[in-house]
């Protein structure tokens, strides 16, 4: 029974990665259709990640108020809205509007799951889980693809809300599992966690939040530029391989998460983010490297993401153990929105950076926020060892 409740969560994290990775894959043709610049994807996607940072920030009070399976239902309702409301959008301005309940969907999801999992289950499940997410947003970009050979856009969303619309039939249906998985203590924990003002009082957990937004600017400013970064800096590549290094980082992450699976509860997660930053300067090693082929630079990405892959998953399970139960679902809370902030800006401050400087200044800008990831993390040890001896 209780491996059948984890697949229902590993589900629940496909479903949240569907919606992620369409806008990206679909913009080109819905840009021409709609008749606008194509910078105004941006205003869209972040309309849908001001709207994630907002659910996220309200999880902590959601997770105490209303349990975490009727969280998950209604998110995922939202999110079909939202895809539903993108496929039937005739004018930009309505893109605008569905990106509201889009976004609000996937913060509060994203934040209770993740909750959910750090204090039920081991480190080995919260990996797993997010390279579920991964999964789900490998499958959508197919949809779109799917959908742009053999129909219109607008069904790329529409098929996508249709495969949600499954998985929200599983979780109603699986709402009996939750029942037989919980433990006596559960709720009593829940009405006692504290909230976000006293949260932020805990030593360590402002640190951990700078090193959760340090993480995802440097993970989320790889998705969006690793392909320019090679046809800035290497010469004479087609624009099919040029497009295809997109998925260099992504497919670093799911392997690393995939293996992180594997051996984290032999290693612990302190010692499984260390050794993955590691092997993420590693990978910038390899891209330093000066070469005109792109052979190096290419495994050099795919060993950053590797090395990526274990520090999300693991923060945030070690959250419950570093900063107490009590105050976990509000640290979790505040580490996502703070990782949304992060992925949403800090792509576009390179964009800027880059256009003075050139494109070649990429691996120093990562190599930044891994030092900021790593030297914040390390100072929240600390701070957190020093609660519990204290207490």
């Amino acid at each position: 029974m209780g491996s059948l409740f984890l697949a229902v969560i590993y589900l629940i994290f496909i479903s949240l990665g569907l919606p992620d990775s369409l806008l990206g894959s679909g913009w080109p043709k819905m840009q021409l259709i709609f008749g606008v610049p194509s910078s105004y994807a941006g205003f869209v996607s972040m309309t849908i990640a001001f709207m994630t940072i907002i659910s996220a920030l309200l999880s902590p009070k959601l997770i105490r108020r209303i349990h975490t399976k009727w969280i998950i239902i209604t998110s995922i309702l939202m999110t079909i809205m939202g895809l539903l409301g993108f496929s039937f959008s005739t004018a930009y301005w309505m893109l605008l509007l569905f990106a509201i309940p889009y976004g609000l969907g996937a913060g509060a999801i994203d934040a209770s799951v993740n909750h959910y999992v750090a204090n039920h289950y081991s480190g080995s499940a919260m990996n797993f889980l997010h390279c579920f997410y991964g999964l789900g947003a490998v499958i959508s970009p197919h949809i779109m693809a799917l959908a742009l050979r053999w129909a219109r856009w607008n069904e790329g969303y529409r098929w996508t809300a249709f495969v949600q619309t499954g998985i929200l039939l599983v979780c109603i249906l699986s709402l009996p599992l939750w029942k037989k998985t919980e433990r006596p203590s559960d709720q009593d924990e829940l009405k006692n966690s504290a909230g976000i003002r006293g949260t932020l009082k805990v030593p360590g957990v402002v640190l951990t939040m700078i090193a959760f937004y340090a993480y995802c600017s440097g993970e989320a400013t790889c998705f969006l530029w690793t392909p320019s970064y090679f046809a800035g800096t290497k010469a004479g590549l087609s624009d099919e391989l040029i497009a295809s290094f997109g998925s260099l980082i992504f497919g670093g992450l799911m392997l690393g998460r995939l293996i992180s699976g594997t051996v984290s509860n032999k290693l612990g997660d302190r010692l499984l983010i260390r050794i993955g930053i590691i092997v993420e300067m590693i990978g910038l090693s390899l891209v330093f490297v000066p070469s005109a082929h792109y052979q190096l630079a290419a495994i050099g990405f795919v060993v950053i993401g590797a090395g990526m892959g274990p520090v999300y998953p693991a923060i945030q399970h070690m959250t419950p153990m570093n900063f107490g139960k009590k105050y976990s679902a509000s640290a979790i809370g505040l580490q996502m929105a703070s990782a949304y902030v992060g992925s949403t800006f800090m792509p576009m401050v390179f964009g800027v950076i880059q256009q003075h400087v050139g494109i070649a200044i990429m691996p120093f800008y990562i190599l930044l926020f891994l030092c900021l990831n790593i030297g914040f993390l390390e100072a929240a040890y600390k701070k957190a060892d020093g609660n519990k001896k204290q207490s």
